[in-house]
């Protein structure tokens, strides 16, 4: 029997798939469009949406270890209470680790770290994937997603602050005080920042036009005859959704068999 493959012809489940699935068929930002809170708020930059993006990389990947570990063990009806304490706890040990080594970005960051505890992306893949598939797959879909997550809030924050500040990781490359020395140097320097981009409204001007690329790549896809029909399924793989049908189907016919 064939096994089954992924959108982009992998083997379904298997660690590169799992990886590729998050970056580009089910990426979070750009195709399913979760997570939106920590995307719209802390992009300003691009320094502050990578170091999101690696908090958040780093919660999915060992959440979705643990809870597909302890999938067998955790009772059904308290399985929601188990992944926030286990999500919760890699969350702390995050937060603490930015505080002692890398307080500037943490102070830039607040709230939105303690909230990557009830962040959907995490609660999905915990709910969606790793409750149900082993320890290996588990880690590889929350790195592939955390990676997803990352190169989307990244390119974000770069657009923003380069256009609406012309830096780059917060060096000086257009306007005032530019680090490009010369003729090309002092050209750049007229440049005039335009701040609506640095603002929260520059945010959703960016995201629109990133899941517009994002679109366009899918559409080309689909021209040259790919298979695009799982891009952007939600948390759920057609596997996942047969799966969980069968649960509600059994539930069902048990509550039957009861009355």
């Amino acid at each position: 029997m064939e096994a089954k493959k992924g959108a982009l012809g992998f083997k379904q489940n298997t660690p590169l798939e799992r990886f590729f699935n998050g970056l580009v068929v089910e990426n979070p930002t750009l195709v399913l469009m979760i997570g939106m809170c920590p995307t719209l708020a802390v992009t300003s930059s691009a320094i502050n949406g990578l170091g999101m993006g690696l908090a958040t990389t780093f919660v999915l990947a060992l959440s979705n270890a643990v809870i597909a570990a302890l999938r067998k063990t955790i009772p059904n009806t308290v399985r929601i209470p188990s992944f926030i304490v286990v999500i919760a706890s890699f969350v702390t040990l995050v937060q603490l680790l930015m505080q002692a080594y890398l307080p500037a970005l943490n102070a830039a960051l607040g709230v939105y770290i303690p909230l990557i505890v009830v962040n959907c992306i995490i609660f999905g893949r915990a709910e969606a994937y790793a409750s149900k598939n082993g320890i290996v797959p588990a880690f590889f879909d929350g790195i592939g997603m955390g990676i997803g997550f990352t190169c989307a809030i990244t390119c974000i924050g770069l657009v923003r602050e380069f256009i609406g500040g012309g830096t780059a990781f917060d060096v000086q490359i257009l306007g005032e005080g530019t680090v490009v020395p010369g003729a090309v140097g002092s050209f750049l320097s007229t440049y005039q920042p335009i701040s609506i981009f640095i603002q929260q409204a520059g945010a959703f001007f960016v995201l629109a036009f990133l899941i517009t690329i994002m679109n366009k790549v899918k559409m080309n896809l689909a021209a040259k005859g790919k298979d695009t029909s799982k891009f952007g399924e939600g948390c759920c793989s057609s596997a996942e959704e047969a799966a969980a049908d069968k649960i509600m189907a059994d539930k069902a016919k048990e509550k039957e068999a009861s009355e």
